[in-house]
C-alpha cells in the first residue's frame, strides 16, 4: 500500500463509509486502503466507464477484505457536458458485482458537468431519475438536497429542494415495495 493512501485511516475513524470518488474508481491503492479499513465502501462508477468495467474495481475492494462494498452508478459521458443513465447498466453492474457487491446505488442528481465557471445541473430530472431506478431495482439512491439550492455552498445546482424530498421519498418507497420481492 502506498503510503498516500495510508490516509483512509483518520476518515475511518469518524465515517461509516468511505467513497472512491468516480474519476478515482479505478485506482488500485485508493481501493485497497479503504477496503483494508474496516468500513463499507463506496464507489462511484466513473462516467468514462462501461457498467461491465466495474467487475474490477469491486473484485480489489472484495479481495482486501471490505465485505460491505457498493457501487453507484452516476451515468456515462454523452458529449460535452452531459451524462446520461442508461437503465441497462444497473442490471448490468449488478451482474457485475455479483458475489462481491453488498448494494447498488443510484446517483439521481449530477447530471450536467461543468459549465466553464461552476459546476451545472438539472435538478428538474431528479425525482424522474430516482423513480427509474427504483423500478430497474437499485437498493438506495445518492442525492444533494438543501432547503434553498440556489444558496447552497456546494453542488446547489445539482441539489432538489428540500420541501420535494418527502413526496420523493414516498414514490420511491412505494415503488421498492412493488418492485422487490
Amino acid at each position: 500500500m502506498s503510503i498516500r493512501c495510508r490516509r483512509s485511516e483518520p476518515a475511518a475513524e469518524v465515517a461509516d463509509i468511505l467513497q472512491i470518488p468516480a474519476f478515482l474508481c479505478r485506482q488500485t491503492d485508493l481501493i485497497q486502503a479503504a477496503a483494508t479499513s474496516g468500513r463499507a465502501v463506496n464507489i462511484k462508477k466513473g462516467q468514462f466507464m462501461a457498467p461491465w468495467d466495474m467487475g474490477g474495481a469491486l473484485e480489489k475492494a472484495r479481495a482486501s477484505g471490505c465485505q460491505a462494498v457498493t457501487v453507484a452508478e452516476r451515468g456515462s459521458s454523452f458529449g460535452y457536458n452531459n451524462l446520461v443513465v442508461d437503465m441497462r447498466s444497473l442490471a448490468i453492474l449488478r451482474e457485475a458485482g455479483r458475489r462481491r457487491l453488498s448494494s447498488m446505488l443510484l446517483t439521481a442528481c449530477n447530471y450536467r458537468g461543468a459549465q466553464g465557471h461552476s459546476s451545472g445541473g438539472m435538478p428538474q430530472y431528479i425525482e424522474t431519475l430516482a423513480r427509474a431506478g427504483v423500478a430497474a431495482g437499485v437498493d438506495g439512491l445518492f442525492l444533494e438536497v438543501h432547503e434553498e439550492p440556489a444558496r447552497a455552498r456546494s453542488d446547489g445546482a445539482n441539489a432538489l429542494p428540500l420541501a420535494r424530498l418527502s413526496a420523493l421519498l414516498e414514490q420511491v418507497v412505494a415503488l421498492d415495495r412493488l418492485v422487490k420481492p
